[in-house]
């Protein structure tokens, strides 16, 4: 992980946004976590948190929801407490700090990585829809603004995107750019250019119209993937509120 900048960038800017809470600490954790773990409190954690009243389930393809059910029920029948709370217990949400700034970690790499972002919206949050075509439209794909700006008029860069997340309690909405050391000032002031004219002027009907379009398509071949509606369904039960 510390060998791959794109990743750590992305950890650097969720802890410069986030600062010491759960979501601006590194997922992996830190050398000095990682090595002070110990046996007992791994086995711990797992004798906590791995519990069948905790564990969703989810099965997707040519099955039979009743043959499944009865299967995963002899399968933890040893283990299983029948009369246990199964719901699970949702932590109170509290505020996020987010910092506003610049943070620079500095490397001898022949690219520099660069994310621009901003607070966003939760997970349930009804204008999700509404932000995921703006990403698109900004940043998702060939056509959009930003890949259209910073690559294909002006060679800044081979690898530009935006992106949303949502968390329970908050949301990052960020633009990630890869580029030569030499050629961030000028793909900064594109890539807030473009940000800004968004901002002040929205989109134009062509822009919606695409980036719905893109939308609708990614959904439409997730479906055909069986390994996806199986993730799909898991998260929609683990994370509805």
């Amino acid at each position: 992980h510390e060998d791959d900048p794109t990743d750590v960038v992305h950890d650097e800017f969720a802890a410069a946004m986030f600062g010491d809470t759960p979501l601006g600490r590194p997922i992996l954790g830190t050398t000095d976590t990682i090595s002070g773990i110990s046996r007992r409190s791994i086995n711990a954690f797992y004798r906590c948190k791995y519990l069948p009243q905790k564990m969703v389930v989810a099965a997707a393809g040519n099955v039979d929801h009743d043959t499944v059910v009865k299967q995963v029920r002899a399968a933890f029948a040893h283990v299983l407490d029948a009369s246990a709370d199964v719901s699970a217990a949702r932590p109170a949400r509290r505020p996020r700090p987010h910092a506003a700034g610049m943070k620079v970690t500095r490397r001898p790499t022949e690219q520099a990585h660069l994310v621009l972002g901003v607070p966003g919206i939760t997970r349930s949050d009804q204008r999700r829809y509404a932000l995921s075509v703006l990403s698109t439209a900004l940043g998702g794909g060939m056509s959009s603004r930003l890949f259209q700006e910073v690559r294909e008029k002006r060679g800044l860069a081979y690898s530009v995107y935006s992106y949303a997340q949502g968390y329970s309690d908050d949301g990052i909405f960020g633009v990630y750019v890869g580029c030569l050391p030499g050629k961030v000032d000028t793909v900064l002031d594109v890539c807030l250019t473009e940000m800004q004219r968004v901002a002040e002027h929205g989109l134009t009907d062509d822009e919606i119209r695409r980036g719905k379009g893109q939308v609708r398509g990614a959904t439409v071949l997730g479906q055909e993937d069986t390994g996806a509606r199986m993730t799909r369904i898991a998260k929609c039960e683990l994370h509805a509120d």
